[in-house]
């Protein structure tokens, strides 16, 4: 059978919940139906301990598909590496990556899976670190649903991924923030006339919607910026009301809508 005839199931990894959306292929491919399942964890297990541990009885009516799996950004360690001429293979750039890793996060760095993404052609890379331990027990409960697995991305490259032609439309060569939430959690991309210049993530509570302009303006301070960018690009799992703040220029994707629509990046 044809690959492109398979049906194609999407999990996304949080640590509360496990997400499925299944899309059918064929002459009339069907739209994802999204199912889910919430997790809890052990205080004492590695935070994706208990999605993992969820899989094998949520993908039991999905074999023989193909998958792709979306991690929740608190599994994930990011540092954002400029754009250097200087470094002129994708194994420099990993090197690079490892160390600034090392740098910040000592030696548990060195169990970590370590993968660039492009941000733009001569732009800055951004270094994604998972615990291998996490992509092996990933890639064996997988296996063991009888399922393939065809890709793996945090949830900050799916989202910009799919939303990359948005971000153009929306400020051309502007600049603005990327704002995504997960349970407890926020992490923020400043973009900056089309160039990546921070990836930054913050613990935060059921209030940070109303407290968003001055968690943007801290990390402004913090960037030391010249000007203030008021344009806001959100993504909320709960929905995120685009006139909330007057002063600022907000746009809002629901977590859900994002979720149903990688296939689309």
């Amino acid at each position: 059978m044809s690959l492109l005839w398979r049906n194609h199931l999407r999990i996304s990894l949080g640590a509360e919940r496990v997400v499925l959306a299944d899309y059918e292929r064929g002459l009339r491919p069907g739209k994802g139906s999204a199912s889910v399942t919430p997790v809890q964890g052990n205080p004492n297990d590695p935070e994706w301990r208990a999605a993992l541990d969820a899989l094998p009885a949520a993908l039991a009516d999905f074999r023989g598909r193909d998958v792709s799996v979306v991690l929740a950004d608190q599994f994930v360690r990011y540092v954002l590496l400029p754009w250097n001429a200087a470094l002129k293979s994708p194994e420099q750039w990993l090197a690079l990556a490892r160390h600034r890793l090392g740098a910040v996060h000592g030696a548990a760095a060195a169990d970590w899976n370590v993968r660039l993404t492009e941000t733009a052609p001569s732009g800055p890379r951004l270094a994604c670190a998972l615990d291998r331990e996490l992509l092996a027990e990933l890639a064996a409960r997988l296996l063991a649903a009888n399922v393939r697995l065809v890709s793996v991305q945090p949830f900050l490259v799916a989202a910009f991924n799919r939303l990359r032609s948005d971000i153009r439309n929306a400020v051309g060569d502007g600049s603005c923030w990327l704002v995504i939430e997960e349970p407890r959690r926020l992490t923020l991309a400043f973009i900056q006339r089309g160039v990546w210049v921070a990836v930054r993530s913050r613990r935060t509570d059921s209030g940070w919607r109303a407290a968003l302009p001055e968690l943007i303006q801290r990390e402004s301070a913090f960037l030391a910026l010249s000007e203030p960018c008021t344009r806001v690009i959100v993504c909320a799992q709960d929905g995120f009301d685009p006139g909330l703040h007057e002063d600022f220029h907000t746009e809002a994707v629901h977590y859900g809508e994002l979720a149903l629509a990688w296939e689309r990046a």
